[in-house]
C-alpha cells in the first residue's frame, strides 16, 4: 500500500481510515503507522501524529534508538514527556528504559525505572562507574539498584566479578557523594535479605 492510498482525492483523514481498515494480517504495522504518521505531519497535525503513531512508526532496534527517533521528529515534545509515554506503552519493561533515560541525561527519571522492574545489573553497574565523579548521587542509586537485583537473583551468568564491580563502583560513588556510611548500611541490609548465598558471602566479606 503506497502513500497515494492515504491521500485519496485529497481527503487525508479518509485516507488514514482507509489505511487502517484495509491493513491485512500480512501488512507490516510499523510501515502502516509510519505512512499514517507522515500524512498527519504533512498536514501540521503533529500532536495527533505523535499520540496515534509515533511509538509504533518510529520504533528502532533498541530502546534508545526509538527514543532518539521520536525526539528528532517531534522537537516540540520534551525529553521527559517522550520517555514517560514510551514507558507507559511498554508496561512491565520499565527497567529496560533506564539506559535510555541515563544516556539523555534524565537522571531523576532513570532511577525509579531501574527500581520498578528488573534492570540488567551490569547496565546499572556501568552507569554507577561512568557517573561516579560527575553525578555521584545518581551513581550511588544505580549501584544500589544493581546490587538489589543481584541479591534478588537477576542477571545472566553472574560471576563474583560482577558482585565486586557493583559493590566497589557503588562505594566509590558514595565517597564522592559523602554518603559512605549510609550506603554501606543499605548494602548490608540488601545482603541480609538475600537468599543468593555466594552473593551474600562476597558482600559480607567486603562489608567487614
Amino acid at each position: 500500500m503506497g502513500n497515494e492510498g492515504l491521500d485519496r482525492n485529497g481527503q487525508k483523514g479518509g485516507g488514514i481510515r482507509y489505511a487502517e481498515s484495509n491493513s491485512g494480517i500480512n501488512d507490516p504495522l510499523g510501515a502502516i503507522a509510519k505512512a499514517c504518521e507522515e500524512v498527519l505531519l504533512s498536514s501540521g497535525m503533529n500532536d495527533e501524529a505523535y499520540a496515534r503513531y509515533a511509538n509504533l512508526a518510529d520504533r528502532g532496534t533498541s530502546h534508545l534508538s526509538t527514543f532518539r527517533a521520536i525526539a528528532e521528529k517531534y522537537p516540540q515534545k520534551t525529553a521527559v514527556e517522550i520517555l514517560h509515554n514510551l514507558v507507559e506503552s511498554t508496561p512491565g519493561e520499565e527497567g529496560k528504559w533506564f539506559g535510555s533515560a541515563k544516556s539523555v541525561g534524565l537522571y531523576d527519571e532513570a532511577i525509579p525505572l531501574a527500581n520498578k522492574a528488573p534492570c540488567d545489573p551490569r547496565t546499572l553497574t556501568r552507569a554507577a562507574k561512568e557517573a561516579a565523579s560527575e553525578h555521584p548521587a545518581f551513581a550511588v542509586e544505580a549501584g544500589i539498584a544493581a546490587l538489589r537485583w543481584l541479591c534478588e537473583g537477576y542477571g545472566y551468568e553472574i560471576t563474583p566479578l560482577d558482585i565486586w564491580a557493583a559493590y566497589r563502583h557503588t562505594m566509590k560513588a558514595a565517597v564522592n557523594a559523602g554518603s559512605t556510611r549510609e550506603t554501606r548500611d543499605r548494602i548490608r541490609e540488601l545482603a541480609q535479605t538475600s537468599s543468593v548465598r555466594f552473593i551474600v558471602d562476597i558482600l559480607s566479606k567486603e562489608l567487614e
